[in-house]
This record gives structure tokens, C-alpha cells and sequence, in this order.
């Protein structure tokens, strides 16, 4: 067996270097690189085995470790979950910084590689610096957190455990019921130890992702629902877009007459256009959506986990007269919900469905009412988006103004706060591609970072980002790095002096304003700092601008649109008003006793609301 001598660390990147994976016929490479910030643990190393790899595996320098890695899930998204990358980091706090993100990516069901540095495995020096030591354990380090944080976790300390573990990675990575972060947690003196490896481990492999076909009874008990069914109704989820379902789910939508309705993640899987479009569901959902899945008979959920959002906490369509078939890869998700179970490929599943229904097609007054609501539906969108001619303008009328400056080669990236309620339920799609809002974990910060990873993956696309200016001020740093690799953003930063989103869900639960807006924070007499954000982000290296009300907005975005860097406009806009219509229950646990008589009003209405939970 013919083998080579290289360190862990240099195997490691050889084999990623070696990876490929076909898409739409196309041979591509895997990983489109490495985000790297290197310290003690991981520079000498990682950092020298990819500094050799460079034309094959580029290395990215990032700012912030969590940032880069929330930048490299969303490459993976914005790529349907087939081509990837990976992020290292030294050991200590460069490796807990991406706990959060990898949290994140298994909240999703995204993947990504982390790779952060360990202790030394044989124990010579320690304590070493940035070493947590477990006084009843030596075998626990940091980076024992992401074990409950990762789809496949593994410690390397020995450099030849990396021929079965690395491949179990891959895999992972890929598999799309179990995709999720993998991490393989890189103690830095076993980086640098040598190893005689097969050559053939490193042979270029082509990967293709696996479709799996529904269970024959499975389908059956299926097809037998959606055939009783009069008023059907579509749930389509991220996993329409991961298994490039979207045409086919638009096809059998509008062959059988039925609405299709959104989730955060399913977002754009059909084009605002199509006839069956009703838009959002659940808590943030479109008042067309939500009132055709209270009416609805039988209800199919295609690649969604039904999380409480979408189903307004259990209260807005499970009930014994519905019947609710989940359509998912992963059995873990298609079996909840008391849901009949549909466990395969979106694209499989629905194609077998569609094939099997003969002439089967919604009723004709369930077409008719689709259709009623989703015009009504268009006008109150019009309207809560149009100008008012406000110096504080609303969060859904700067979303409007966004909007209309979109062209069909736009993609709108939010995450956290009330920015992407308002998205959920106003934001007219052109289609897939053109709606990236990470609402699975709900992770403040995401926002530059993620639009950094979409326009990595899609170069050709706008990528405008939309965030508030808690989020921004959590994590803006990667703004920096987008002006540094020449991956140019437009970023429209809403400025509400404060956390909006959560001040109104405060005082919906009876709670005082207490602090959430800066005004109801304890700070210096003078008060909290006013925010210059287009001075900072002017700082960063960027192109920027402030501006007031919307039509100065829509004219900044004509400029922003034809500039080649990143570009950062920012607005003053008005904390308190949402948009009102639509929407669904969703619960948020009210204190039993209060000496506040709001509190205890809102309690009240929230054991009311519990009733109509199912059970």
C-alpha cells in the first residue's frame, strides 16, 4: 500500500482539498474554503497546513469567530445545503465564541465544519494557557460544549483516528435527515504529529446527496387523506428548497388547486405571483394563510419541523377534524404533531403523490376563497408598506421601500428582532433565492455575517441586508471583511434606540417598559449615546449614509445599488407600531401573580388563549 507522511492537520485539509460533489450535473469542489482566526491552538498547525493549500482550499480571515462561522452557514444555505465550508479556531474563547453558531446550524439543520483547536492531548504542559480545567475530569476541555451542539462530535488525538472519523464528517455534513455542524476538535500538539496515510485516502471523491423514497404504506395512508380532502392546504418549509422541490411543489400546487402557505425557512418557494401563494403562516403569518389553515381539512407540511411559530403554539389548525400529514427526510420531525407520517424526499415524495392522485383536486369554492384572500390579503400589504410621509417611518414601510427597489436578482438577509415578523409577512418574493432569514434560532448578529456567506455563495445576486441596531451593534465587524474580499452588500440599518421587538412583547405580556428601548435603561443622566452608524460603518471601510423618512431611502438604495462596496444606509425608524393584521397566538408564559394589574389582565388572557391548544 503505497502511503504518504503528512501531519494530522496537513491530511486534514488535503482530503477537504479533495472533495466534490455534483450539482445540477456539474462537478464542483465541496468546500469552497476555510474561515480561519488563528491562535496559539490552531496557527502552527492548521495555519501551516493551509497556507499550502491555498490555490485548492482558500483561507478566509474573519474578524470574529462566531461571525465567520454564522458567514459559513449561510454559504451553505444559500447553496441548498451542498456545498460547504469550514471554520477553525484556536482553543479557549476563539473556540466558544462558535458554540452559538453551531447551536444555530442544528437548530436549522444546516452544515458546517468546525474545527477548533484543543489542549495539548498529551497533557506535558498544562496547565497551557486558555485552558478550562475540569477539576473531576482531565479529559473534559472547552470544546466539550459543542457535543450537545453538533450532529457528529469528535476529539482527534491521535492522528490516524482521522481516516474514520473524517469521512463519518462528510457524511454527516450531507446527509439530509441528519445534516447538521460536525466537529472535530483539534488538540494542537496532535495537529502537528506525522502519520504514514494511504494515498488513496486522499483520492478525489465526487459525493451526490441521497433521495429517499416514501414508505409504501406510508403513502398509501397519504394519498387516502389528500383524497377525502376538500379544503387542502400546503405547508411548505426549508426543506422544499434543500431538496430543489421548489418548481415541483409550484406545478403540483397549482395542478390540484391548492394554497400553499410559507414558513420562515419554506419563504420564496414559490414566487408571490403564483396563483396557490398565500404567503406566511403562523404567528407572523399572512391573516390569508392563517384563516385558510383554521378552515383547512387536511393539511400537507413538506420539509418543515413545525416549530411553534408555524403552528401558532399548537392552537391554529391541529385539532381531531384536521388531518395533518407531515412530508419530511427526517423521521424524527415528520412523526410530530400526531402527524401521518410521510418520511421521505420533498422532491420524491411529491412527485409519487401527484403521480397517484389521478384528477383529484381541491374544491372549487376552496379555489375561490384562496383566491378572495389572497387579493385582500395584496391590499393590506399595500398599504402598510406605502409612504406616509413619516420622519419615523415604520419597520413594514421601510420593508416596502426595500421592496420595490428589489429587482428578481435580489436576496433580502435578516435574523433577529421584529424585522423578520415583519418580512415573514410582508416581503413579496420573486422567487427562490430571493428570501434569507435565519428564524430557526433567532440569533442577533447573524444578519452581516449571514449576508456575507449568501453573496460568497451567489456573486451574481444583490444581497441586502436588513438589520436593527441591536443586532448590529452586537456583530458588525464582518463588514470589514466583506470590503476586504470584495464581496459587496447593501446594508439598511433600522435605528429604534433599542431592542423594539422585545419592548412590545414586554408590554403585550403587561410588563412596564423596562429595559429594552434605551429610554427605559438605567444610564448616565445625559442618557444613552446616539448611534452614528453610517460614521462606523464609514470606519470600517465602507460606503455609507444617513438618511430620514423613505423617500430619502428609496433614493439611497438607487446609489447603494450601483456602488462596488459594501454600502451602509441608516434611518431612524419608530419602535412601537407592528403590523396588526395577520398573524396567530403564540405562547409566551405570563407570571400567575403580580403586583401589577396589567400582568394579571394579561395572565387572564393567556390561560384563555391556552384552551385552544391541542392536546
Amino acid at each position: 500500500m503505497s502511503t504518504i507522511r503528512l501531519t494530522m492537520a496537513q491530511a486534514l485539509v488535503k482530503y477537504l482539498a479533495a472533495q466534490r460533489i455534483e450539482v445540477d450535473g456539474q462537478e464542483v469542489a465541496l468546500f469552497e474554503g476555510v474561515f480561519a482566526i488563528f491562535g496559539h491552538g490552531n496557527v502552527a498547525g492548521m495555519g501551516e497546513a493551509l497556507y499550502h493549500v491555498q490555490d485548492t482550499l482558500p483561507t478566509f480571515r474573519a474578524h470574529n469567530e462566531q461571525a465567520m462561522a454564522h458567514a459559513a452557514i449561510a454559504f451553505a444555505k444559500a447553496n441548498g445545503r451542498q456545498r460547504l465550508m469550514a471554520a477553525t479556531s484556536s482553543i479557549g474563547p476563539g473556540a466558544t465564541n462558535m458554540v452559538t453558531a453551531a447551536a444555530l446550524a442544528h437548530a436549522n439543520r444546516l452544515p458546517i465544519l468546525l474545527l477548533p483547536g484543543d489542549t495539548f492531548a498529551t497533557r506535558e504542559p498544562d496547565p497551557v494557557l486558555q485552558q478550562v480545567e475540569h477539576f473531576g475530569d482531565p479529559t473534559i476541555s472547552v470544546n466539550d460544549c459543542f457535543r450537545p451542539v453538533s450532529r457528529y462530535f469528535d476529539r482527534i488525538n491521535r492522528p490516524e483516528q482521522l481516516l474514520t472519523s473524517l469521512p463519518q464528517a462528510i457524511a454527516t455534513l450531507l446527509d439530509p435527515e441528519h445534516c447538521g455542524p460536525a466537529t472535530l476538535a483539534l488538540p494542537q500538539d496532535v495537529q502537528t504529529f506525522a502519520y504514514d496515510y494511504p494515498e488513496a485516502f486522499f483520492a478525489p471523491r465526487v459525493h451526490r446527496i441521497r433521495r429517499s423514497p416514501p414508505d409504501a404504506y406510508e403513502l398509501l395512508q397519504a394519498i387516502a387523506a389528500l383524497q377525502q380532502a376538500k379544503r387542502p392546504l400546503i405547508i411548505a418549509g426549508g426543506g422544499v428548497h434543500y431538496a430543489a422541490a421548489c418548481d415541483a411543489l409550484a406545478e403540483f400546487a397549482k395542478a390540484r388547486g391548492i394554497p400553499v402557505a410559507e414558513t420562515q425557512a419554506g419563504k420564496g418557494a414559490l414566487a408571490d405571483s403564483h396563483p396557490c401563494a398565500v404567503g406566511a403562516i403562523g404567528v407572523t403569518g399572512s391573516a390569508a394563510a392563517n384563516q385558510l389553515a383554521e378552515q383547512a381539512d387536511v393539511i400537507l407540511a413538506v420539509g418543515t419541523r413545525l416549530q411553534d411559530f408555524t403552528t401558532g403554539s399548537r392552537a391554529l389548525f391541529e385539532g381531531s377534524e384536521k388531518t395533518l400529514i407531515a412530508l419530511n427526510v427526517g423521521r424524527f420531525d415528520s412523526l410530530k404533531h400526531q402527524a401521518l407520517p410521510l418520511s421521505c424526499d420533498a422532491l420524491v415524495g411529491l412527485g409519487q403523490l401527484d403521480a397517484a392522485l389521478g384528477e383529484w383536486r381541491g374544491g372549487d369554492e376552496w379555489r375561490e376563497l384562496t383566491g378572495t384572500l389572497k387579493r385582500e390579503w395584496a391590499e393590506i400589504v399595500y398599504n402598510v408598506t406605502a409612504d406616509q410621509g413619516l420622519a419615523l417611518p415604520t419597520d413594514a414601510q421601510v420593508i416596502g421601500a426595500v421592496n420595490r427597489q428589489a429587482g428578481n436578482d435580489t436576496t433580502v438577509v435578516c435574523a433577529a428582532g421584529g424585522l423578520p415578523g415583519e418580512l415573514h409577512k410582508l416581503w413579496q418574493c420573486s422567487g427562490p433565492g430571493s428570501y434569507h432569514v435565519e428564524y430557526g434560532f433567532s440569533c442577533m448578529g447573524y444578519e452581516i455575517a449571514g449576508g456575507l456567506g449568501v453573496k460568497m455563495a451567489k456573486p451574481e445576486r444583490e444581497v441586502v441586508v436588513m438589520v436593527g441596531d441591536g443586532s448590529y451593534l452586537m456583530h458588525n465587524s464582518e463588514l470589514a471583511t466583506s470590503v476586504m474580499l470584495g464581496h459587496k452588500l447593501t446594508v439598511v440599518v433600522l435605528d429604534n434606540r433599542g431592542y423594539g421587538c422585545i419592548n412590545r412583547l414586554q408590554q403585550a405580556t403587561g410588563g412596564a417598559g423596562f429595559n429594552n428601548l434605551l429610554q427605559d435603561c438605567r444610564t448616565v443622566e445625559a442618557g444613552a449615546p446616539k448611534t452614528d452608524f453610517a460614521a462606523h460603518a464609514k470606519a470600517l471601510g465602507c460606503e455609507s449614509e444617513s438618511v430620514t423618512g423613505i423617500a430619502e431611502l428609496e433614493q439611497a438604495l438607487v446609489r447603494a445599488r450601483s456602488a462596488t462596496s459594501t454600502y451602509v444606509i441608516a434611518l431612524d425608524t419608530d419602535p412601537l407600531p407592528s403590523t396588526q393584521e395577520g398573524g396567530a397566538w403564540w405562547e409566551v408564559a405570563v407570571p400567575e401573580v403580580s403586583e401589577r394589574e396589567a400582568v394579571n389582565k394579561a395572565y387572564q388572557g393567556y390561560r384563555e388563549a391556552k384552551q385552544r391548544q391541542a392536546r
